[in-house]
Parts: structure tokens; sequence; C-alpha cells
């Protein structure tokens, strides 16, 4: 596309992440966490997007995953529990505030390859033990959040590894556009409506009161108990003061937390999971009592393993969500090798974090009653893919029988 349509397609992009993702009130103060400097021409827009809605003030944290690569492969090895505390102080002060946080990425999955996976998980961990306060208040939907990931030139490249670099980043783009649905007409109102429809869906998934879903797939067994109480979530997030908001674009699945203690049986993944620049490939989880007791990775078992030793809870699921195989982003037959784009594709769960908001009265509960309710608290939330066409989920009812929940990787019910 030439540069007039790039721009407006940035506009348009940047209206989205304003007035859907974040519902960013006049007056509101807007914070933005940028990871690579190449995502600088939507930052710029968001700003001008943010600014024209009536807000006071845009802030913008940049990072810059090279100089991360850099200190991997030059810093004293005994350096890497040491953290900029200052980073995650301003973000936490800003949502204390009451501020809106964007989050933009678009990470190349492979940038640490060949590190020292020893030294990624310190610097991982470090990140996560300083980022454990904003991740509480992103748990109880303080204010409101969203993430967004616009192609890079890195990432492009990983995608689509045969293609020349410009044909690869036009290549990416066409997929972010059709899954963001920046090719409508009016993104917002379409967004608008479409996540009315996955809200009813949740609240019908929320209204069976099941006590556990039953996963069946090739290479999954899996039994996921639910709590008391528990909600499910799809389309609108709501934050503790009343504000809707979508916490990622594009977003097609409704999740809910899992019990801590329940989870039983074998779960094979059916994407990658990229996790801080490193890959993880063809793996499993075996649980027991809520726990993971065993797991295997053809690639990627040293960064597995440091996720799943992060704090003592991370071997604990703290989401369980469903996503129909017929999404557009599932049609699109494409990996991303991206979370955000990845998980809206496929079922998912989430090691670590749940969701306060997941449960009824969770964002009031102290951490004692939370965990006593089911809830599992961690330093991290890392959700990985395991849904296909060939899974067949069933909810368990309180009187103990089953019943459909979804056939072939489709919905078995209308709403």
């Amino acid at each position: 596309m030439d540069k007039k349509e790039f721009d407006t397609l940035l506009e348009k992009y940047a209206e989205l992440a304003v007035k859907i993702g974040l519902n960013l009130q006049p007056g509101q103060r807007l914070f933005i966490w940028a990871q690579q400097l190449e995502v600088a021409p939507l930052v710029r827009e968001v700003a001008k997007a943010a600014y024209q809605n009536g807000s006071k003030l845009v802030s913008v944290l940049w990072n810059d995953d090279h100089l991360n690569l850099t200190r991997l492969e030059n810093a004293p090895r005994d350096s890497f529990e040491e953290f900029p505390a200052w980073k995650t102080d301003a973000r936490f002060n800003s949502m204390k505030r009451g501020d809106a946080t964007l989050f933009i990425a678009g990470r190349d999955p492979e940038l640490f390859k060949g590190q020292d996976p020893e030294l990624v998980g310190k610097a991982a961990r470090a990140y996560s033990e300083h980022f454990k306060p904003i991740m509480e208040m992103v748990a109880r939907n303080s204010a409101q959040w969203c993430v967004v990931c616009p192609p890079t030139p890195d990432w492009a490249a990983a995608v689509f590894p045969d293609s020349a670099q410009e044909d690869a980043e036009g290549k990416l783009w066409d997929a972010v556009i059709k899954t963001c649905r920046l090719d409508q007409p009016d993104p917002v109102k379409y967004w608008q409506g479409y996540f009315d429809q996955i809200m009813v869906r949740g609240e019908y998934l929320t209204a069976k009161k099941y006590t556990a879903l039953k996963y069946r797939a090739p290479g999954t067994n899996l039994t996921v108990g639910l709590p008391e109480g528990h909600l499910w979530i799809g389309g609108w997030d709501r934050t503790e003061g009343g504000i809707t908001f979508a916490a990622n674009l594009p977003s097609e699945e409704v999740f809910t937390l899992p019990h801590r203690d329940m989870t039983e049986g074998t779960v094979t993944a059916t994407k990658p999971l990229v996790y801080q620049g490193s890959l993880i490939e063809d793996f499993s989880l075996t649980f027991s009592g809520g726990k993971v007791v065993d797991f295997k990775a053809k690639k990627g078992q040293d960064i597995l393993e440091n996720i799943l030793e992060s704090d003592p809870n991370a071997r604990y699921l703290g989401e369980t969500a469903l996503v129909p195989h017929g999404t557009p982003i599932s049609q699109l037959g494409l990996t991303f090798l991206n979370t955000l784009y990845d998980e809206n594709a496929s079922n998912h769960l989430a090691l670590g974090n749940a969701y306060r908001f997941n449960l009824k009265g969770g964002t009031d509960m102290s951490e004692e009653q939370f965990a006593a309710a089911g809830g599992n608290e961690s330093i991290i939330h890392e959700d990985f893919m395991f849904g296909s066409g060939e899974m067949d989920v069933d909810g368990i009812l309180p009187d103990g029988a089953a019943e459909p929940v979804m056939r072939a990787g489709e919905w078995a019910f209308e709403v």
C-alpha cells in the first residue's frame, strides 16, 4: 500500500484502540508502554487520537528488545536479577491514579534464540516480580487496559521467513487488517456489535454454573474444575468504576478462572508459545490436583521449565478460555507466533495468575479468601494454545450430568 493508504490504516487502528480497546474517557490520562521502537508510527497516531478524544496527557515509556539482547550477550553473568524498577513503578503509579494503559508490541518471537536459557529465565523472573503489583491491579480491572500488536520487520520475517522483508511485512499487515477488521467500513461500529454478541455467550455459560469442563482431542484428555461463583467474560470487560473496555484487540474468546486444585489429565499444545523472545514448540503438560506434575517440549524445554519455576503457583492454572475454530483468525491458517493473535484462534489455558473479576466478589476478597475460593495468584500469566477443529468440550452441570459445549471445535449451542 502507498503512504496515504498506510497513514489512513494507522488512523483507523489508533481510533479502534482508543475508542474500543480503552474506551478512553474525556479528561483521562493515557499511559503507553511501547515494547519496540518500530511501533512508533502507531504510538504517534494513538497519541493524536487520544488528545482528540479529550485526554489531558499521553505519556509513553519506550523499550527496545535489541537492548535486552545486548544485555544477554554482554552483561556480567551474575547481574540478571537487576531490574530498572522505575519502569514498572511508572506504570503502577499511572494505573493507580486511574490512567488508561495501552501496551503496544510486535516482538521478534526468537530474538533470544541461542541465548543461555538460565539467564533469560532470571531476567524474566526479575521483570515478573516487579510487575506483580501491576498484575494485581490488572486482575481487578482497576482501570482500562488494552494490548495491540502491529507488525514489525523482525516479527514479519519470523512469520514469513521465505519472503523478502517488504513482502513479509505486507503479508503480516494484510493478516492484521483482516483479524482486527480494519477492512470494515467502520471498525469501531463493527467491534461494538461483535463484542455485544460475545458477551451474551459469556452470560449463557455463566448461567450454566458448570462445575468442570472436559476437553478431548488428539493428545489432550483434560478435566478443568471450575470454582463456585465463576464468571465467564467475553467481549467487553468492565473496570471497578464501571467503564467498559476491551483488553485485547482482536478478541474472540470467552474465559473464566479454573479452580486452582481441580485440573486433571494431559494437555498438548497445538501452537507454539512465544515467551520473552524464545519459542517453545510441541509441548505437553500433565496435571494432578491442579498442578503440573510432568511436562515435555521438543523445542524450548529449558524455557518451559523456567516458566513453571517462576514461583510456587506457576504450575497451576489461572485461566481457561473458549474460542471457536471458525474465527477469522483461525481460518487464515496462519501461526502468528504472537500470543495475542494465536490465542484468539484457539481454545487456550493460562499458567499462573487468575483474574479476580472472573469470580463473583473476587475483587473484594483478601488473598486468603481468594485462594480458599479456588483462585490462583502468581507473578506470571502465560497463555498457551491447545484447541483445534478436532476438539470436543463438555460442561459438567451441578447434578453431574454432561452436555456438549463444543463439537469439532465449534459451539454446540445457540444464544
